[in-house]
């Protein structure tokens, strides 16, 4: 085994025991470490909408950007970058959360419901994958984002300090309604996050990654961070009597063709919900307006009932996510077409 697939075994493994840490700590069962449903409860914090047990600040996530903007920086890696579409970065990141707020999971919860024996996310799995696949034809037709370019170091540290601050004022109570959330300890949380975050950057781990180069380049390396992440949560909820195996076809459709809108949108926007957190600990401000479009989708999902909830799938979050397939599949075509007619010119 190579150098860099080690260390995405490491990754994995270090991502797997954190969510098994944070659950047996304190954090939702079956969730541990979610990032579409952390950043949905920051959301709630900031205000952006009123579903009451909703408004914790996650210090995992700025734990996450942290961890990326610390290591990136010791390795000479931190390099402000951005103005690439950034319009649709932020189109693709609303839908891509409001694809996983349908099935209550971005694509790293949906390992960890696995891992837990929550049959549900088989579904969500398969259309997961066909989502990145579809992404990939559009990759392989000539879609792109285009080009980056150098930004100012003010301009890259806005969302670390942001991260920051935010801590702070979670911390002392300032910002949101930590009581009424079920939540691991604040430092707890924040360390695990540090760690994984510099790990994340470190190997460049990547849900959609590891799939899209399975298929583009039959590379398997991204994914073994993704298999040793849920071998290790298998493992773990086994020994902790957490493994519960369950299984119905209720909803199974909108739960695949929901994760399939995060995998198309995670495949054109270049990574899923975590990558996208780490990319912005680096100083990307591409990838920061696409968070900021993540944090838009779980305003409007859960201002307008279009999120799931333990009764199932909305009839809003099923319209919201044909919709999103349509305009992403629609965006695709149109960008290839304007590139095409742009080489011929």
């Amino acid at each position: 085994m190579d150098k860099e697939r080690r260390w995405l075994g490491y990754t994995g493994l270090a991502i797997g025991l954190a969510a098994l840490i944070l659950v047996a700590n304190g954090n939702p069962k079956n969730m541990g470490f979610c990032i579409a449903c952390f950043i949905r409860d920051i959301t709630g914090s900031l205000g952006l909408h009123q579903a009451a047990k909703l408004q914790y600040a996650r210090p995992e996530i700025f734990g996450l950007i942290l961890g990326s903007f610390l290591l990136s920086s010791f390795r000479r890696e931190w390099r402000p970058t951005g103005g690439s579409s950034m319009v649709v970065r932020f189109f693709l990141g609303f839908f891509m959360m409001a694809g996983a707020l349908v099935f209550l999971g971005c694509p790293l919860r949906m390992v960890l419901r696995l891992g837990g024996g929550d049959g549900k996310a088989i579904f969500a799995l398969i259309g997961f994958s066909a989502g990145i696949w579809l992404g990939t034809r559009f990759l392989n037709s000539g879609f792109t984002l285009g080009r980056a370019y150098k930004q100012t170091k003010v301009e890259g540290s806005l969302f670390p300090i942001v991260s920051v601050l935010m801590l702070i004022l979670c911390l002392f109570g300032l910002i949101g309604d930590a009581k009424a959330a079920t939540h691991a300890p604040f430092f707890l949380s924040l360390i695990l996050a540090l760690v994984c975050g510099a790990f994340a950057q470190r190997t460049r781990f990547c849900m959609v990654g590891g799939i899209r180069d399975m298929i583009l380049f039959k590379d398997s390396h991204l994914f073994t961070g993704s298999l040793v992440l849920f071998v290790t949560v298998l493992i773990g909820n086994i020994i902790l009597g957490n493994f519960k195996f369950s299984i119905t076809a209720v909803d199974a459709i909108w739960y695949a063709l929901s994760m399939g809108l995060v995998g198309l949108c995670g495949a054109l926007l270049g990574g899923c919900p975590l990558r996208q957190l780490i990319l912005t600990g680096e100083g990307n401000t591409d990838s920061a307006i696409t968070v900021l479009g993540m944090v838009m989708g779980a305003a409007i999902s859960h201002n307008f009932t279009l999120a799931s909830s333990a009764k199932g799938v909305t009839a809003g979050g099923k319209v919201e996510v044909i919709i999103g397939l349509a305009l992403a599949v629609i965006l695709g075509l149109v960008v290839i077409s304007k590139q095409k007619k742009e080489a011929l010119a």
